[in-house]
């Protein structure tokens, strides 16, 4: 059984507090100014960025090896 004191996913509290900061966050910071601050500062780490994301989306496409699948079965 999980630990109360330890919700998991679906935990309001976390939620309520996650959306609490991106509001005074937008609200409050000038967004634009930090997503200029936050790119690449030169063409061989926005290179790096890039091979990265494409790895990471190569890494989710994958097959799940703990799901059995029957792919010879006709899909409906």
């Amino acid at each position: 059984m999980s630990d109360p004191k330890q919700p998991g996913e679906g935990n309001r509290e976390a939620d309520r507090r996650y959306r609490e900061k991106t509001r005074d966050f937008v609200e409050n910071e000038n967004v634009r100014e930090k997503a200029r601050e936050a790119e690449p500062g030169s063409k061989a780490e926005a290179e790096r960025l890039k091979k990265a994301e494409e790895k990471g989306e190569d890494k989710a496409r994958e097959k799940d090896p703990a799901v059995q699948r029957d792919y010879s079965a006709p899909e409906n």
